[in-house]
Order: C-alpha cells, then sequence, then structure tokens
C-alpha cells in the first residue's frame, strides 16, 4: 500500500478528521481500500478532495460533501450497475453516495474500483 508520508495529504486527512471526524474515518477507509487495490496509484489533492491517479489516469476520487462523502469515477457512464448504486447524470462522471462505514461494502464500493480500473 502506498500510504506515504506525504505531508500535504497528511494534512488534508487530519483537517477531515478535525471538521468532522466521523467522515474523516470513513475516508481514510475509503483511501486504504484504494490504495491497497492500486499500490502504483499517485494520491493528489485537486477539486477540493482526494484523487488518484493510474497511468496519467484520475480514475477515482473521495469527496466530502455536506451530507456524505462522494466516491467518484471518471468513466462511472461506461460502468456495470446492477443495483443502481452510482448516482449522477453527467456524460461520463458517476458518483457513489457514502453515508456510513457500512455503505462502503453494502455499495459495492470495491466492484466500482475493479471496474474503473480495469479500464486503465
Amino acid at each position: 500500500m502506498n500510504m506515504k508520508a506525504n505531508p500535504k495529504i497528511n494534512n488534508f486527512i487530519q483537517d477531515l478528521l478535525f471538521v468532522d471526524e466521523y467522515k474523516g474515518k470513513i475516508a481514510i477507509s475509503l483511501r486504504k481500500l484504494v490504495l491497497e487495490m492500486t499500490p502504483s496509484a499517485k494520491e493528489e489533492i485537486k477539486y477540493g478532495g482526494l484523487v488518484f491517479v493510474s497511468d496519467k489516469r484520475l480514475f477515482c476520487g473521495i469527496f466530502i460533501r455536506k451530507n456524505h462523502i462522494s466516491v467518484e469515477f471518471d468513466r462511472g457512464a461506461q460502468m456495470q450497475d446492477p443495483n443502481n448504486f452510482l448516482e449522477g447524470g453527467g456524460k461520463n462522471r458517476r458518483h457513489l453516495k457514502i453515508f456510513q462505514q457500512e455503505d462502503i461494502k453494502n455499495k459495492k464500493v470495491e466492484y466500482y474500483i475493479k471496474q474503473s480500473l480495469s479500464s486503465l
């Protein structure tokens, strides 16, 4: 797992925990999942969130919203979504709304990350 001591990323995570510890812990779990699945991914702070880049493609991002955490996929519109968990109506992007820790499993976040990675 590529959770290196990047001061900018660490500060971002610490700020999340300070502002909303509950959402911060969920974001840490999501970050860990993405990095376990894609150890070579690079993390960046961009567009107000934590994004993951592989092969120069921003394939996934974690964004803190007022009432949830959004896990966004650059090519989400092309993904298989048998349970209709993906939301959004743009040309390409789709997102999962995560409200609690259990949603990571219940909304099959790993399944969607795998799909995003398979299109790299």
